[in-house]
């Protein structure tokens, strides 16, 4: 990777900025060497690009270049996102190169991967880019040839005039082309024309990554770079009082130790700032081993911290958070949440009457759903390149919203933003928890102590127990039927530690005259934050767990429940503010239901489980089927079938799924962090229980909802319904309702 200063000339912003439109800006330049050496042989590089509209540059031997403008963290964005670019440019894919764009919110966008926000924010700027460029050289061959644009078509790289038979590349034309004005107004290809969109297409850097080429953030090493490692205090709520570093200092190849302040007193942090551990004991070194052996021989008294204050100016405006200083355990935490749920909670949502619907109930139902905190555990701990000067900082690293981290830099290293070069390195893993960036502002001002280039790396344990983690949660359903065993009301009360899960709008409200939503939190010390599908992930779990109990009561096979529910909700749906298509949430339990053979007599040899969920602005169903194996469930198979809209890359799309039914399916059963006095109890995998290869389906069959619906979220959406899926099918297996996760003890306590 090289370090690259971008640059602007007058017509280029003027060409970015015409091209916009709602704050977009789709030029940026200065790049062509940008990672290109990977690709191509230097004698062979080319030394001259023609700038089209910002995403697109070509050589004059028809060299074409596409940059990708988000992160990547093995979603595959590099392919899918140039796709879209490629298909409106009406290039063939084998001739286009890929490059990963440099972090430039102005010119590029948000630059933000998370939310399952990628493809669908960037559907319609990236499709006007191409179809921009397309225009531009079909006017350079009128230009040229003196014929009417009209008469000029474009394929394959080439433009063409049938009535003169003339034809020229888009390399040849491309001079002439960038010169054109950028046109503001354009027209782009139907859905049935699609050619590149909507084909399966190998992932851009799939050699590189079996070929262990240095992609990722652990790679950035340059010449002369020192390497830096914390040491955080071993419980939440604990701070450094004092150290003695002498027997550290005379370790091979230590450079210094020192303490450094995350956030000044009074800082108002952002929505993505975090304060885990504000004071940072470091050690700075030559290489990542002195360093690792060196931090053993440090002697530090921590003590408690006590409450503290933090200023908080996100999306809710600025106030002021008291963190509590207790030293937490999982134990007090059980307490605590029994107590608060028997306290009044906040009211979310209130339909009907249905307070008194549950007076007069013939029968109720409740269950109640706990959840633990939870690790991102990504492949790649945190890391980050740091070179800070008076005047200047680099940082290069895995992060999933540069953007957001760049206003904090600026502020704490005192540089306008401009002064700041953030490069973004493709990701081992992220699922949220690189959204954050406590991992680069330490780097940052580690190297601003240094007055040096600084390589701060997080040790498995230290990625493991220096948060951020998913919230522990908890959520009672009660359902009131009538004497004909209808459902007449429904309530759910959630809450967690710090924040609810609970979305009070999303399905089934809005399928039920009488529903409750509430909700109430408890304020920790333990930092939490976004982990794949945020509050859905347990959210769907027992919501859909629920359902399948409470079809059984009805006497109501669980697809056929839900599906009758949201045909109230679309035919006469309760309250307003129903999130959900009940069209579309009712055609992937359809599909599911058909792909999965639900009702098949050769499938009864399989316990099997049903959930479906709603979030990110798509759908997901799936089916799981398990099977005995020496007298213990084992998932054997997994039907998916989910509705993003148009699917820009199946083969990657259904990849993408599957991992997150593996994701789900390891989590559900093994996934959990505890904590004993604030310290967490598990700082890797040999306590931390991951699925492992064997134990994964031995077959996932996913399916694609076929609708001309632009893109919506796929990241994240397959993942919540996978845990209820499980539970579902573990009941079937077992005999047992599972309400609280992990499900592997229980299982295994079972079986003893």
């Amino acid at each position: 990777m090289k370090n690259n200063a971008t640059g602007t000339q007058r017509r280029a912003f003027l060409k970015s900025t015409l091209l916009a439109g709602g704050g977009w800006m789709l030029h940026f330049s200065g790049l062509a060497s940008f990672s290109l050496e990977d690709k191509m042989p230097a004698a062979d590089l080319p030394n001259e690009w023609h700038e089209l509209t910002g995403y697109i540059h070509i050589t004059p031997d028809n060299l074409i270049k596409i940059y990708n403008p988000n992160p990547e963290f093995g979603q595959n964005v590099m392919t899918s996102l140039p796709m879209i670019v490629a298909e409106e440019l009406e290039v063939e894919w084998e001739k286009v190169l890929v490059e990963m764009g440099p972090h430039d919110n102005v010119k590029l966008g948000p630059q933000f991967t998370g939310g399952s926000n990628s493809v669908r924010m960037y559907w319609k700027p990236l499709r006007e880019a191409g179809a921009a460029a397309r225009t531009m050289l079909l006017q350079a061959a009128a230009q040229t040839w003196n014929v009417p644009v009209t008469e000029i078509t474009a394929k394959a790289g080439k433009v063409h005039h049938e009535k003169s038979g003339k034809s020229a590349t888009y390399g040849e034309l491309a001079a002439t082309a960038a010169a054109l004005p950028v046109p503001k107004n354009v027209t782009l290809k139907p859905s049935s024309q699609f050619a590149v969109v909507s084909q399966s297409q190998k992932n851009v850097e799939g050699i590189k990554i079996v070929t262990g080429q240095p992609l990722f953030g652990l790679d950035y090493h340059p010449e002369g770079t020192l390497i830096a490692m914390i040491e955080h205090p071993p419980a939440f709520g604990m701070t450094v009082q004092s150290f003695d570093a002498a027997a550290t200092l005379q370790m091979p190849g230590i450079k210094e130790v020192f303490t450094i302040q995350l956030y000044p007193e009074g800082y108002e942090q952002a929505g993505f700032d975090t304060r885990t551990f504000n004071d940072a004991l470091v050690v700075v070194g030559q290489t990542t081993w002195q360093v690792m052996n060196a931090r053993k021989k440090l002697k530090v008294n921590w003590a408690p911290k006590g409450d503290s204050k933090d200023t908080m100016a996100g999306r809710n405006g600025k106030r002021e958070v008291i963190v509590p200083g207790a030293l937490e355990s999982s134990t007090t935490h059980q307490a605590q949440l029994k107590a608060y749920a028997a306290k009044p909670a906040q009211l979310l949502r209130k339909d009907g009457d249905p307070e008194t619907a549950f007076k007069n109930a013939a029968t109720i139902i409740e269950r109640t759903y706990h959840a633990p905190f939870l690790a991102h555990n990504c492949m790649e701990p945190m890391n980050s390149f740091a070179h800070v000067s008076a005047d200047k900082a680099l940082i290069v690293g895995p992060h999933q919203a540069p953007g957001w981290i760049e206003p904090t830099l600026s502020k704490l290293l005192n540089l306008p933003p401009e002064k700041i070069e953030m490069q973004i390195t493709r990701m081992g893993g992220g699922f949220g928890l690189r959204a954050y960036g406590h991992y680069m502002v330490e780097a940052a001002l580690i190297s601003k102590k240094m007055n040096a280039p600084v390589k701060l790396v997080y040790s498995r344990e230290d990625d493991m127990t220096y948060g951020i983690y998913r919230p522990l949660y908890t959520a009672t359903y009660r359902a009131a039927l009538d004497t004909n065993k209808n459902l007449i009301a429904l309530h759910i009360k959630g809450g967690g530690i710090p924040e609810h899960p609970i979305h009070a709008n999303r399905f089934p409200a809005g399928a039920v005259d009488n529903y409750l939503a509430e909700a109430w939190e408890i304020s920790s010390n333990i930092t939490i934050g976004a982990f794949r599908a945020p509050r859905s992930n347990f959210n769907a779990a027992a919501e859909q767990s629920f359902l399948d109990e409470l079809a059984e009561a009805m006497g109501k096979d669980p697809i056929e429940f839900r599906l009758e529910l949201l045909k109230r909700a679309k035919e006469n749906p309760v309250g307003k503010n129903n999130e959900y298509d009940a069209d579309r949430y009712a055609a992937v339990l359809t599909l599911v239901k058909e792909k999965s053979g639900w009702n098949n007599p050769e499938n009864k040899k399989y316990s099997r489980g049903v959930a479906a969920y709603f979030c990110h602005n798509s759908y997901a169903a799936h089916v799981v089927d398990m099977v005995k194996k020496d007298g213990k469930p084992v998932v054997e198979k997994v039907t998916s079938a989910i509705d993003c809209g148009i699917v820009i890359n199946p083969d990657a799309a259904s990849n993408m799924v599957q991992g997150a039914v593996v994701d789900g399916i390891g989590n559900a059963l093994y996934g959990a962090q505890t904590f004993n006095n604030g310290k967490p109890a598990k700082n890797n995998f040999t306590t931390y229980r991951m699925i492992r290869h064997r134990e994964a389906p031995k077959q996932i069959d996913v399916h694609f909802v076929q609708n001309n619906i632009d893109p919506t979220g796929l990241g994240e959406p397959p993942f919540p319904p996978v845990f209820a899926a499980l539970a579902n099918a573990l009941y079937k297996s077992t005999g047992k309702r599972f309400y609280e996760q992990p499900f592997q003890p229980q299982l295994d306590k079972n079986a003893g």
